[in-house]
C-alpha cells in the first residue's frame, strides 16, 4: 500500500482518506455536520481563506497536508515538478496570513520534498500525530496550573472564540484545557464570548462544550467585561494564532479588550498554544499582520444587511494582546508567566541580547565581523533567566550538558547547574588528559579542531550540545560529531547567537536547534 493510501489518522477533526484531505466543515455547524473533501489545492486554499478549516493548528496541518495533494497531483512517475508544488505551497501559507503554524506546516512539509509524495505525505501524518501529544501534554499542565491559582472549589471561566478539537488535530488548547479541568470536576460554569462577526463562540465553541456536556453560558462579547466586573469569573482561558519573541499574542479579535478587563480585575489571563505558535522573526507584537476580512462579515447577518447601504466597515480578524496584560502563556514544554513571556521555547529576549551585541569588523581577520558578547554576560540576571529557560525548555529531553570551549562554557555551565545534571566541556586541542575522540572544522577564517575525552559522556547519554555564536556550523557539528563518537545522541543544539545568511543552520540540519537570537551576518 502506498502512502497516498494510507489510512486515516486517527484524529477527531481532520484526517487522510485515499487521496483526499477529510475534516468537518465548520461553515455548517452547528446545525449541520457535513464533511468536507478535499483533493486539490484549490479545495484547501479556500477552506482555509473561509473558514471552513480554522484554529492555528488545523489549518497549518491542512496546509501541510496541501502540499501532500500538490506533491501528488505534480508526479509523474519519478518525476516530481517542485517548482509548482513550491507555488502551490505559497498560496496554502498565504491564505491567513497572521496564523504562524500554517507557514511553519507548510514549510516543514516541504522538507521532505526532494525524497517525492509519499514522504510529504508521512511528514503530514507524522504532524497530525504530534498534534494530538502535544494538545494533550499542553492541556494538563495549563489544566495544573489553572487549578492551583484556585484551589479547592469549582471555577467559572470565560473564554473566546474556538480552541477545541475543531481548531486541532483533537484536544484542542484553551477548550481542551476547559474541557480537562471539567473532567477533574472543577467547572462550574463557562462563559462564552459568542464572538462577532462569524459567532465561532457561540456556533463552535458552544457545540465542543455541549458534546462534552460542559456547562456553558454564550456572552455577547460585549458584556464580558461586565461579567468581570460582577464576579462572575475566576479565569480567562483563550488560545494564540501567533505569540512575537516578547510574548505579545495575537489571537481573535476582542482577545485584547478581555485582557485590558482581566487586569483591571485581578482576573488570570491564560494563553494556552503550542510552541509552533512562536514566531522568533518577529520582535513585538507591533510586526504581527493583522488579516483585514470583507466588510460584509459585519454590515451583514447570514445574508441580510444588518447596516445602511454603503457603509464602510473596520473588520481585523485578529487583534494584539501585549504581553505585559498576560498572567501566563502555557505550551506543551513550560509555562511562562507574564512577565518572563519572552523567554520561550524556542529562546529568549532576542531584542536584549541584540542590543547588548558589539561589532568588531576585521576580528581576528580581515573581512570578519566579530560578534562581542561581553556586555550579554555582563547585563545582571540575564545569562541565569536564559539558563534556566533552556532547562525548562528541555526538561526531560537532556541527560548532560555539553558545553564548547570558550564561551560555550558560560551558557552551558549556567544551564547544567539549572538543570541539575552534568557538565562535559568539549576543549580545544591539548587541552584534555587522557585519551580523546578529535574532530577537525572549518572556520570563517580557518581550521581547528575540537577534542573530547572518551570516557567523558556514556553511550546512549542524550546531550544538549550548547555554544555561543553559530556561523557556519562547523563548530556545533564538531562537538555533536564528538558526542556521537561516545556514543551518545545529540537531543539538540544550543546556541546564544545564530549568524542567519552563512548556513550555519543548514549544514546542522540533521538536528534540532534552538538559537536564543538572529542576527544578520
Amino acid at each position: 500500500m502506498s502512502a497516498q493510501q494510507h489510512a486515516a489518522v486517527p484524529a477527531v477533526s481532520l484526517s487522510w482518506e485515499d487521496g483526499a484531505i477529510v475534516t468537518l466543515d465548520q461553515r455548517a455547524l452547528p446545525f449541520e455536520h457535513r464533511r468536507l473533501r478535499m483533493t486539490e489545492v484549490d479545495h484547501v486554499v479556500d477552506a482555509i481563506a473561509t473558514l471552513a478549516v480554522r484554529g492555528a493548528p488545523a489549518i497549518g496541518l491542512a496546509g501541510a497536508l496541501g502540499v501532500a495533494l500538490s506533491a501528488y497531483a505534480h508526479s509523474d512517475g519519478d518525476t516530481l515538478d517542485e517548482a509548482k508544488v513550491r507555488a502551490d505551497a505559497e498560496r496554502l501559507a498565504a491564505a491567513r496570513p497572521t496564523a504562524v503554524n500554517l507557514a511553519w506546516a507548510v514549510g516543514r512539509a516541504l522538507t521532505r520534498l526532494h525524497e517525492g509524495a509519499d514522504a510529504v505525505l508521512a511528514e503530514g501524518l507524522d504532524m497530525l500525530a504530534e498534534d494530538v501529544a502535544v494538545n494533550t501534554a499542553m492541556v494538563r499542565r495549563a489544566a495544573d496550573l489553572v487549578e492551583s491559582l484556585a484551589p479547592g472549589r469549582p471555577l467559572r471561566l470565560l473564554t473566546h472564540c474556538n480552541t477545541g478539537r475543531l481548531a486541532t488535530a483533537a484536544v484542542g488548547t484553551a477548550l481542551g484545557t476547559i474541557i480537562e479541568l471539567a473532567r477533574r470536576g472543577r467547572v462550574a460554569d463557562v462563559l462564552v464570548d459568542e464572538t462577532r462577526p462569524l459567532l465561532q463562540g457561540a456556533r463552535l465553541t458552544a457545540w465542543e462544550l455541549g458534546e462534552a456536556d460542559v456547562p456553558y453560558r454564550v456572552c455577547v462579547d460585549s458584556a464580558a467585561a461586565a461579567a468581570m466586573s460582577q464576579g462572575l469569573v475566576d479565569c480567562v482561558l483563550v488560545g494564540a494564532d501567533r505569540i512575537a519573541a516578547n510574548g505579545d499574542t495575537a489571537n481573535k479579535v476582542g482577545t485584547y479588550g478581555l485582557a485590558v478587563a482581566a487586569a483591571r480585575h485581578g482576573i488570570p489571563f491564560i494563553v494556552v498554544a503550542p510552541a509552533s505558535t512562536w514566531d522568533a522573526r518577529l520582535a513585538h507584537g507591533s510586526q504581527i499582520v493583522i488579516e483585514e476580512r470583507s466588510p460584509l462579515e459585519v454590515v451583514e447577518f447570514a445574508g441580510v444587511p444588518t447596516a445602511p447601504e454603503g457603509a464602510a466597515a473596520f473588520n481585523p480578524a485578529f487583534d494584539v494582546t501585549p504581553h505585559e496584560l498576560i498572567s501566563a502563556v502555557v505550551t506543551e514544554k513550560a509555562v511562562f508567566d507574564g512577565g518572563r513571556a519572552a523567554q520561550r521555547s524556542c529562546g529568549a529576549p532576542a531584542e536584549r541580547i541584540a542590543g547588548l551585541l558589539e561589532d568588531f569588523p576585521d576580528h581576528p581577520a580581515p573581512g570578519v565581523v566579530f560578534r562581542d558578547l561581553s556586555r550579554v554576560y555582563a547585563e545582571p540576571g540575564l545569562l541565569a533567566g536564559l539558563a534556566a529557560q533552556v532547562a525548562a525548555d528541555f526538561r526531560g529531553a537532556f541527560d548532560r550538558v555539553l558545553a564548547v570551549e570558550s564561551r560555550g562554557f558560560l551558557l552551558g555551565a549556567a544551564v547544567a547547574a539549572s538543570a541539575g545534571l552534568p557538565l562535559t566541556l568539549v576543549r580545544k586541542p591539548g587541552k584534555l588528559p587522557g585519551t580523546v575522540h578529535s574532530a577537525a572544522y572549518a572556520l570563517e577564517y580557518g581550521e581547528d579542531r575540537l577534542e573530547i575525552r572518551t570516557d567523558a559522556v556514556a553511550p546512549g547519554d542524550r546531550v544538549l550540545c550548547i555554544d555561543d555564536v553559530l556561523a557556519t556550523g562547523g563548530t556545533l557539528g564538531a562537538a555533536a560529531e564528538l558526542a556521537e563518537a561516545c556514543g551518545a545522541k545529540v537531543a539538540a543544539l544550543v546556541v546564544l547567537v545564530e549568524l542567519t545568511g552563512l548556513g550555519g543552520r543548514a549544514s546542522l540540519a540533521r538536528y534540532p536547534l534552538t538559537a536564543l537570537c538572529e542576527v544578520p551576518a
